[in-house]
């Protein structure tokens, strides 16, 4: 497996892996303008050419907001979200940045066991955040 940036040939990939991870997936024209949002950078975890995951985050001054991860359910523990989600921290240190932070699903335990493994630390919780199904956020912060 090898991580390198995402570019706009990944989206149609990765508009894929939104339909099989999440309950309200991105379009592909919803992620290529996040792929060309000011301040935006974007990972994508290739294993020969296929996309097996993706992860990306907004950057504004010294704070980095990661927006999503998503892993092909094939993919799934080999290490691929540990990949990408040190990429946006080697990342976000060079850019110089000071903190991460990210909201996941409360019920999302392997989420919130990857980003404990990582340094990240429960700062709130947003009650009754995401939709299909309702359910509260729980807000992480890392600092750099």
């Amino acid at each position: 497996m090898t991580v390198t940036k995402m570019g706009p040939a990944h989206v149609p990939a990765a508009a894929r892996l939104e339909r099989l991870c999440f309950s309200a997936p991105w379009s592909e024209r919803e992620l290529l303008s996040a792929l060309e949002m000011p301040g935006s950078v974007y990972f994508a975890a290739l294993e020969g050419d296929e996309l097996c995951g993706y992860a990306g985050m907004y950057t504004a001054a010294e704070l980095g907001e990661i927006n999503n991860i998503a892993v092909d359910p094939e993919y799934r523990r080999r290490g691929v979200a540990t990949a990408l989600l040190s990429a946006l921290c080697a990342h976000a240190r060079k850019a110089g940045l000071s903190k991460l932070t990210l909201e996941v699903r409360a019920s999302n335990f392997a989420a919130l066991s990857l980003y404990g493994k990582n340094g990240f630390y429960r700062v709130g919780q947003r009650r009754g955040y995401y939709t299909a199904p309702k359910e509260d956020a729980v807000l992480l912060d890392k600092d750099l």
